[in-house]
């Protein structure tokens, strides 16, 4: 079995995931990949466990590794970037606080499947230094401002002044940094679920628990919810409506062609993106290519079509012309951007791109091939139409298979999501 999955190293900590991984990860790559190595982490309690275990097996091969402390995934990503470096995040960005995970980011982007593939093999053989060329640790805390700057320095024309917003930080990654440079932009900002504890990473709080976010808000402009390590945002509008990220690809992707940022005028999303996106970027003259669901296969498309602009409904959005991985913080503050531009509320603005009905259910099944069974590829080409989309795919972090089902009907889609569920949860149950 793979260590590596859709997104880096996952698993539950000290059973699939333990602190002697994340030592031959951190030897593997000081002896084949760089001297020079930075890590960032959440939140989470594990991760001061599996960033030491990082630190004795880079340092162990004779790397100089630099501790950023907490920080969100972008962050690390633009870091590396902007001095040329490998890092590795520890973090589980959605998941629960029993998960965690190590993802190597290398010169800002994540490393391809066949360097991951040869990464692992190496990692069965631990590589020693001698005395005298050991490694060292920096304290790097310049990490900080080196990225929030970063960021500022970017959307330095934006004035926030007169914005009032809330910002839900999940107890994550983003508990400093979205307030601060949000702050420094001139907006007025509210911050909740702000304190970590390393237990209460995305409970009940964040971009997966919208309403927690919805019950705080008053006369908020908008408000901006983060996952664990902040690649991704879902924000709310001023009436405490869900604007997800197939409507920000579309606002933001139309504004850049405005402004001629759209290069080769397309845009990438993946197989389980609204079919209203596509129906709007249509309706203004601009391409929309889908890829694999995971940001790897939506940036990898992204470079080979020349795209700017590319991403997934989680919120998970990359601006290929700001940073080398999707941003929460960029995101928001692009289609902030894009309201200004527009003069209108957010949820004025957001209504213009239409919303297909969507059913997604999570089958919990260790089983990842059983969509394969003939029983279920049947009922599903049984309710599959030409205005019907039924995509029936394992989860790359969890064990879990999601069927996703959209369309024009409502009723339609509700059934045929429904059966086929069932159908993959009786099968299941039946190999158990």
């Amino acid at each position: 079995m793979r260590l590596f999955g859709t997104d880096g190293i996952r698993g539950v900590v000290n059973e699939e995931l333990t602190p002697d991984i994340a030592f031959k990860l951190g030897n593997a790559l000081a002896k084949f990949v760089d001297k020079r190595i930075f890590i960032a982490k959440d939140t989470r309690a594990s991760c001061d466990m599996l960033e030491a275990a990082l630190v004795a097996g880079a340092t162990s091969a004779g790397a100089t590794v630099y501790r950023c402390g907490v920080l969100p995934t972008p962050a690390l990503a633009a870091l590396t970037k902007l001095d040329d470096a490998i890092g590795v995040m520890i973090s589980a960005s959605h998941n629960p606080p029993e998960f965690n995970g190590l993802k190597v980011i290398s010169r800002g982007f994540k490393l391809p499947d066949e360097v991951e593939e040869t990464l692992e093999k190496r990692m069965k053989e631990v590589h020693y230094s001698t005395f005298d060329e050991i490694g060292h640790v920096v304290d790097y805390k310049l990490a900080f401002e080196e990225y929030s700057n970063y960021i500022i320095q970017q959307f330095s024309d934006l004035d926030l002044s007169g914005f009032k917003i809330l910002v839900d930080a999940g107890n994550g990654a983003a508990y400093e940094t979205t307030p601060y440079v949000l702050g420094q932009l001139g907006a007025k900002v509210e911050v909740i679920n702000n304190n970590p504890d390393g237990y209460n990473i995305n409970v009940n709080c964040g971009s997966t628990n919208p309403e927690n976010a919805a019950s705080k808000m008053t006369n908020h402009n908008l408000a901006i919810l983060h996952d664990g390590d902040a690649d991704r945002c879902i924000l709310l509008d001023e009436k405490r409506q869900e604007v997800n990220g197939d409507k920000v690809i579309g606002l933001c992707a139309r504004q850049m062609k405005r402004e001629g940022r759209l290069k080769n005028n397309v845009v990438v999303g993946t197989v389980l993106s609204n079919k209203g996106l596509e129906v709007f970027l249509k309706g203004i003259g601009i391409t929309f290519e889908r890829a694999k669901v995971g940001d790897r296969y939506v940036l990898e498309k992204m470079i080979e079509l020349g795209s700017v602009i590319g991403g997934e409904r989680s919120g998970h959005i990359i601006f290929l012309d700001k940073s080398t991985t999707g941003d929460g913080l960029i995101t928001s503050l692009e289609l902030i951007r894009t309201m200004i531009k527009n003069g209108k509320t957010l949820s004025e603005i957001s209504s213009e791109v239409p919303d297909y009905p969507q059913v997604m259910i999570n089958v919990k099944t260790k089983n990842k091939l059983i969509m394969e069974n003939e029983e279920v590829k049947k009922l599903i080409e049984m309710f599959r139409r030409d205005d019907v989309d039924i995509v029936v795919r394992p989860s790359g972090t969890e064990p879990l298979v999601r069927v996703f089902v959209q369309g024009p009907d409502q009723e339609y889609i509700s059934t045929a999501a429904y059966q086929i569920a069932s159908k993959i949860e009786q099968l299941s149950k039946g190999e158990n």
